[in-house]
Formats: structure tokens, sequence, C-alpha cells
């Protein structure tokens, strides 16, 4: 998919990534760029850390891009839940989301969000881990059923939509910027994008 727009001064800009959320939070900065699907290997390692695993799989996915495209400047992110240290994964099936959500209530949910810019350079590369915390509130098994049949978040780690009704699960947020909870920390992204590659947003 290219979004179309041009701007000579900056290196080609790919998003290493076949999310249509990613897309979407991207989007809204108003830049060309094509979007690619890294082929690597997301399970996690012996003993890592859900931050060490969303820094390593961003900068895993940039990586494998922009080793295939010399020349372009490719933004690779990568989302992991934890709950009480324990990463949560994306849900799949209605079951597992009503497990998921079913332990997170009443606690506290950590997203790591790991943002990752390689090239244009070889050997360039910024990578940085946004933390956000989801406070959910009690929920019964009722609102949870609601919740998936209305929402159908299955494709979401944590089980929930934010930009959507999944705020309704939530008794408060912390955290720098709500978009890493979408998949695409954008503040953290725009200052790059301006401070080191020249990126004029907006």
């Amino acid at each position: 998919m290219t979004i179309t727009q041009e701007n000579h001064a900056t290196p080609p800009l790919i998003l290493a990534s076949s999310s249509r959320y990613r897309a979407d939070l991207l989007k809204r900065l108003g830049l060309t760029f094509s979007q690619i699907s890294p082929d690597i290997n997301e399970n996690p390692r012996a003993g890592e850390t859900p931050e060490k695993l969303a820094w390593r799989l961003a900068t895993e996915k940039a990586r494998a891009v922009a080793t295939k495209h010399p020349g372009s400047l490719v933004i690779g992110s990568d989302q992991v839940a934890s709950l009480d240290g324990i990463a949560l994964g994306k849900p799949g099936t209605t079951i597992k989301a009503r497990r998921q959500l079913s332990l997170c209530s009443g606690k506290s949910v950590h997203f790591y969000t790991g943002l990752c810019l390689a090239g244009p350079n070889i050997g360039q590369q910024c990578t940085l881990v946004d933390t956000f915390t989801v406070h959910f509130r009690k929920l019964g098994a009722d609102q949870i059923s609601r919740y998936i049949e209305k929402e159908q978040p299955l494709d979401c780690a944590g089980s929930f939509k934010m930009e959507g009704l999944g705020i309704s699960l939530f008794e408060r947020l912390e955290g720098k910027d709500p978009n890493s909870l979408i998949g695409l920390p954008l503040i953290d992204l725009v200052s790059l994008l301006n401070q080191r590659y020249g990126f004029a947003i907006p």
C-alpha cells in the first residue's frame, strides 16, 4: 500500500508492518509511505521480559525490511502487553479474549510499544520503548461478553480497541502517548522524524 504525497527532501519511508491500525496512525502525519510486512520470528526468547521483547521485535522488523530497501527509512514497531509480568498476546478467539479481559478486570496492565527507525544509511538505527499503563475497571462476565460481541477485538493485544468502545473498560489511563495503545507512539515518532531525519511535520 502506498499513501501518496510528494516529499523529495527526505528518504523514502516504509512502515515495516502489515497492521492496518499502524498504517491508519501513520496516515495522520500526512506523509508518503509504503507498507511492507517483515518476515521475522515473533516468539519470545527464554527469560525475555515483555519490555525487552517489544524492543527486540521492533528492531528486528525494521532491520529486516531496511536490509532489502537500502536508502529508505524504515519504521518498525511492536507492542507487548504485560499483566503481572506475563506477556499477553493477541487472543485470536472469543474464548481467549474473554479470559484475557477477566484476568485484567480490576488490575493494571502495562503496554510496551517498541519503535525503531532503521536507515537510510547502513547501520543507522534508533530504538526506544514507550510505556503506557491501563487501569481496568472491575468487569462482570456480562460486560465482557457484550464488549467482545460488539467490537470483536480478537487481533488486539489485551483484547480491546482503545480507539473504540474499549475506552469503557478503563478506570484511568497513565502514560505519555495514547496512540501507543493502538500500536505506534506518534509523539516519539514525530520527534525523531523532525529532529533526526528532516521531515517537516506538520
